[in-house]
């Protein structure tokens, strides 16, 4: 369901050496997996008799339980689309092998030996087992039938699914690196692991990590509290993580049967490959793909989606973000200055978040370049739709950082102008609010000139991505600070900065994060803003996330309107989101002239629309695919 697998990790309770009764519990696990409509299910290393048999490992007692083992299992589940993946001992001419049996509605489809055996400290498998390390073309014969055997095995043709176990994902280049070059999107440990002060934690970053290395959807799953205790205590740790991050983890040290599972957005992962890797040139090994039944296919996500995928959720990482994203926009506007010359940046003031964040980057910059604050000029220019609350915010705020400031009223200015090009001063039209963009641009443009200054600009990635700005009005510039910052950020680095500042400053920007966002172009009635944006064009925080998923996984207009859907779920219905997502594209499309004719600007996350690199689109392309698309969904 858009590009949604299922998958599942489970931890069945095991006894060591009774393999009917572990059989017993992987059917079980399994079918809860088959019933959630997982696409695959992994079990533990050596699951179906317990990794830690030891010399039992070599008594035929044992390998003929296995056998029968695998035949109830085979039987038991011929008619589950889930494809089930069990570790078992199994010999191959005359030696033992740690395997990974992968199967598929009553049949084995392969099997997988492990590459790398744990033979250090507490670990000793090579009294036991053969390394599979470098196995290829080979066929094992089992239960009549020839089955391929091998560490060259990749499982079904399109989402390909390879398989590692236990201590391959500890080696310095993993069997699931090669397996991912060669399109591997979903990846699966079987592990033992036993349990260690200290070891979960490094386990799960070690998880986490190659999954964003070979981006991936990555199913570990380890032996758990059923194990032998002789000498080890072994706490079923099972995680499911896509591209770095956790998506699912289930508690330690549990007594009973485990399961848990997550959706992975494959095609996702395939565009993120694409579009923002140097995968394709990955060298890519020989591997025999393995033909499946078709996965099971889920109805509905089960899955959390971020409303707002530019801001962490956690309120550390959030600040660590903050901190850097501001540091870096300072760095680089430190750097042009510098190169310029003995020059001074000139920001517009409105007291709205844009030019606030802007005005905030420059005195960051002057420290950086142990400048005086008085060397930047502020201009604030009230207009037709000023109102005293973002006026007295913005001259407050330049005082406090005693910069340089001046004030210079436009209207007049504003006025004379239609006089020249006879227009109607009481129509409010696109003309009237345009003018005034311009003539503010204009004015900074020349003192720039005038004070041997440098324009800053203020549009943030929002408005360059709708086309909210005037075309050779604020849309210009010398340089941009904001132009890979969302709206949505942009608040949390001005609360960053409030935090960091405190006292008078702190009260002055919570107070503008705080007004509505406006470009204050039309009269204001009763001293109140009466242009609020977001009831023209939509909520910033839709847009954001139109934004996000568009252009970072190239995600189709019908998932985009899924995603919102499970993500905005308690505050905007279908009918709404599917309207400012239509305006989105719309606006997306139509005013991608003002970004091929967009100036420099610094890049500070993974989504930017420059022209010169990130973005490049012609800016006569129609939108009546993803419209027609969106319509018939």
């Amino acid at each position: 369901m858009y590009g949604f697998i299922r998958v599942a990790a489970a931890v069945p309770k095991v006894r060591v050496a009774d393999v009917l009764s572990n059989v017993e519990e992987i059917i079980s696990l399994a079918g809860e997996a088959e019933e959630e409509k997982a696409a695959i299910v992994v079990f533990p290393e050596l699951g179906i008799c317990g990794y830690s048999c030891g010399d039992l490992f070599f008594q035929e007692s044992l390998h003929s339980a296995i056998k029968e083992g695998f035949r109830t299992l085979m039987r038991k589940t011929s008619e589950w689309q889930t494809i089930i993946v069990v570790g078992a001992p199994l010999w191959y001419e005359n030696r033992l092998y740690n395997c990974a049996v992968v199967m598929q509605r009553g049949k084995i489809l392969g099997v997988v030996p492990k590459s790398y055996l744990a033979n250090h400290k507490e670990f000793y498998e090579k009294r036991w087992f053969q390394s599979g390390l470098g196995m290829k073309d080979a066929t094992m014969r089992l239960f009549g039938e020839d089955v391929p055997f091998g560490t060259d095995l990749l499982f079904n043709k399109k989402v390909r699914v390879g398989i590692e176990i236990c201590e391959d994902l500890w080696s310095v280049i993993p069997p699931s690196s090669y397996q991912a070059s060669h399109s591997a999107l979903l990846l699966c440990n079987l592990s033992a692991s036993n349990a260690l002060v200290g070891k979960a934690p490094y386990r799960r970053e070690l998880v986490a990590h190659q999954s964003a290395r070979t981006i991936s959807g990555y199913i570990y799953t380890s032996a758990g509290v059923g194990e032998s205790t002789s000498d080890l205590i072994y706490s079923g740790s099972a995680l499911i993580a896509e591209n770095g991050t956790i998506l699912a983890e289930n508690p330690r040290f549990q007594r009973n049967n485990a399961l848990i599972t997550a959706d992975i957005d494959v095609q996702k992962l395939s565009y993120y490959r694409i579009t923002e890797t140097s995968y394709e040139d990955t060298p890519k090994s020989s591997f025999r793909i393995i033909p499946t039944f078709p996965f099971n296919e889920i109805s509905a996500i089960r899955r959390k989606i971020d409303p707002l995928p530019f801001v962490p959720s956690n309120p550390q990482k959030q600040r660590e973000v903050c901190e850097e994203i501001f540091m870096m926009q300072a760095s680089a506007l430190a750097k042009r200055i510098e190169f310029i010359g003995n020059t001074r940046p000139v920001v517009g003031i409105s007291g709205g978040l844009d030019s606030t964040l802007a005005l905030l980057v420059c005195v960051k910059a002057m420290r950086l370049l142990n400048r005086p604050n008085n060397d930047i000029l502020a201009v604030t220019m009230p207009g037709f739709g000023t109102t005293s609350r973002t006026y007295h915010n913005a001259v407050a705020l330049c005082r406090l950082l005693q910069v340089g400031f001046e004030e210079i009223d436009i209207k007049a200015s504003v006025l004379q102008h239609f006089e020249d090009i006879g227009h109607d001063p009481h129509v409010h039209d696109v003309v009237y609010e345009n003018a005034q963009a311009r003539e503010r641009t204009q004015i900074l443009f020349d003192l720039a000139n005038q004070k041997g200054g440098i324009v800053v600009g203020t549009g943030d990635l929002s408005e360059i991505a709708l086309g909210f700005a005037t075309y050779g009005g604020d849309h210009l510039s010398m340089y941009g600070v904001n132009a890979s910052i969302p709206k949505t950020l942009v608040r949390y680095i001005i609360d960053y900065v409030a935090k960091e500042e405190g006292g008078e400053i702190a009260n002055i920007l919570e107070d503008i994060i705080a007004t509505p966002v406006s470009p204050e172009l039309l009269p204001e009635k009763d001293d109140r803003i009466v242009q609020k944006t977001e009831e023209i064009i939509g909520p910033y925080e839709l847009h954001d996330f139109f934004l996000y998923h568009f252009v970072k996984y190239g995600a189709r207009p019908v998932k985009i309107l899924a995603l919102a859907e499970l993500a905005f779920a308690e505050k905007y219905d279908r009918k709404t989101l599917k309207k400012w997502l239509v305006l989105f594209l719309k606006r997306f499309f139509a005013n991608q002239f003002k970004r091929n004719a967009m100036p420099d600007s610094v890049k500070v996350g993974s989504i930017a629309l420059s022209p010169r690199g990130d973005w490049r689109m012609p800016s006569d392309a129609e939108v009546k695919v993803w419209l027609q698309e969106l319509e018939e969904a």
